[in-house]
């Protein structure tokens, strides 16, 4: 991994562009806003950012349709906006990633409706008669497409990994539509690290080769398109949306999140920490307490074997990132969870040997915003609408919270109505407010590098409190429930106080109070 070392002890924001600062006065956020509060994620300590699509697109899904690769979006600013964002971010220290959606596009970009006319183009897959999933051609070429995820997203071909006579289009993957969607991806990418973009968080990266049984086309993908990142692009990383840390990594990516869906148990370990059932909530997920709880009925065990099964797998070769929530699944702040509770949620998560990521306004408790209008896609079942964590980052206590100087109803989404919404102003202003807290834990994490990916685990307690050691000299003790803890002390634990609130440690006894979290020195 020599040249993207960087990312092993990065700090990941993610900003969903739209929400986070309109710089221009038309309600939605653009890259001359994103310019303008740079100076907000130095200060933060981030050192690394992920913007969701910006990319040419007609908003279906929030611009995961894309109509143009190569060029950006109006409503955002122009490419050299862009590469004027990531030369400022680059100067304070901070690499700029995009989203690349790998595996389809919009229906209305060019390939799509020159596809949808020429029955010899194989960019796409066709079939030649109604198949389950396919949809009926839009255009003069008779057939059926296949899309990826709604209907206005015809999945580009890179190839099935079985093949079938009965079902012509089931290409190999060395075909040569999937050849040149294969070319195309690293076209795209070259273009964009020409403008200064360090690397890309994948979209969707396990859906690209069709029928692959344990994903041996898939990894060969991708493995191939590492190979060709290290030999040309060697500072460059590719981030997994796979939600598989321990599958994704082998094949080539340097990093993938715990997502709320993938993996052997469908996001169950990533689900088990933070969804309280207050927000985006699938219909076939269990109603199951998650463990940063103020009641503490919930465990840390489906997350702690993950873990150990990524720990095993991806040692070595890339990393798990940790999210606190993204622009798909509810926020920390959501239902029943109080600011107040997000102190200690966030001492495990910036203390874990994970790389932490961290989602725009949750370092201010911004709360899961319910009962907003579908916007741009957003509704996916009748408990999971995620307009609800994509609500404009609030800035100051001002009535358009510092985003926008346009009406608020030309706001991308309504702000959050609550008369006590946090703002970034009020919090800068009092050093015992949540963002003052994980900005210290930041800063902390970066002096002490054992708080960090590399240093051992040693897992004391898996209940309440949550008890582990950094190395030989670092404790960690995390309360997230209402309810005291205690453990007694069998052994010589780190334990001096280098930060923390509500929790003691004497020679017999560990006592957290509700709500506590320590982190002890040796």
């Amino acid at each position: 991994m020599v040249g993207t070392e960087w990312v092993r002890d990065a700090v990941l924001y993610q900003i969903y562009p739209q929400s986070f600062a309109d710089g221009n006065g038309d309600g939605i956020g653009d890259f001359a806003g994103l310019t303008e509060r740079l100076e907000y994620l130095q200060w933060l300590g981030v050192d690394a950012v992920w913007l969701n699509p910006c990319f040419a697109s007609p908003f279906g899904d929030a611009g995961y349709d894309v109509a143009d690769f190569l060029t950006t979006a109006p409503r955002y600013g122009a490419p050299e906006d862009l590469a004027k964002f990531t030369d400022a971010a680059r100067r304070v220290g901070i690499r700029v990633l995009l989203d690349l959606v790998a595996g389809h596009t919009s229906d209305r970009h060019p390939w799509f409706v020159r596809s949808a006319s020429d029955p010899a183009d194989h960019r796409y897959v066709w079939a030649d008669r109604p198949a389950p999933g396919f949809v009926a051609s839009p255009g003069s070429r008779p057939g059926w497409y296949r899309p990826n995820f709604f209907d206005f997203q015809p999945a580009l071909n890179f190839g099935y990994a079985r093949t079938d006579p009965a079902e012509p289009w089931r290409q190999p993957v060395d075909a040569e539509g999937p050849r040149a969607n294969r070319a195309a991806l690293r076209e795209i990418m070259a273009h964009w690290f020409g403008l200064g973009v360090s690397g890309f968080r994948v979209d969707m990266a396990s859906s690209l080769v069709k029928d692959d049984p344990g994903f041996v086309e898939t990894g060969r993908l991708w493995r191939g398109t590492r190979a060709w990142l290290d030999a040309h692009h060697p500072d460059r990383v590719i981030l997994a949306e796979w939600g598989d840390p321990a599958r994704s990594v082998p094949m080539g990516f340097h990093g993938d999140f715990f997502l709320q869906f993938g993996g052997p148990d469908d996001g169950a370990p990533l689900r088990s920490l933070w969804n309280n059932g207050a927000g985006t909530v699938h219909e076939q997920w269990p109603v199951e307490p998650c463990y940063f709880d103020a009641e503490g009925r919930g465990s840390m065990r489906r997350f702690l074997a993950e873990w150990e099964r990524t720990e095993r797998a991806a040692a070595g070769r890339g990393f798990a990132f940790l999210p606190t929530a993204n622009h798909d699944f509810s926020r920390l702040a959501t239902g029943p969870r109080t600011r107040g509770q997000l102190a200690a949620a966030f001492a495990f998560q910036l203390t874990w040997p994970a790389v932490p990521a961290i989602y725009y306004g949750d370092e201010i408790g911004m709360r899961f915003v319910p009962g907003l209008p579908d916007t741009e896609g957003s509704v996916l079942g009748p408990h999971y609408n995620r307009a609800g964590s994509r609500t404009p980052m609030q800035w100051d206590a001002t009535p358009d919270a510092g985003f926008s100087s346009a009406p608020a109803d030309r706001f991308y989404l309504p702000l959050d109505p609550s008369p006590d919404r946090p703002d970034v102003a009020s919090q800068r202003a009092d050093e015992s407010s949540l963002l003052h807290h994980v900005r210290q834990l930041i800063a902390l994490r970066r002096a002490h590098p054992a708080l960090g990916p590399d240093a051992p685990l040693e897992l004391l307690h898996s209940g309440y409190p949550l008890a582990y050691l950094r190395g030989e000299r670092h404790l960690v003790v995390v309360n997230p429930r209402r309810s005291p803890a205690s453990l007694p002390v069998e052994r010589d634990l780190p334990g001096r106080l280098l930060y923390g609130q509500g929790v003691s440690l004497t020679h017999s006894v560990l006592r957290a109070e509700g709500f506590s979290y320590g982190i002890f020195v040796r």
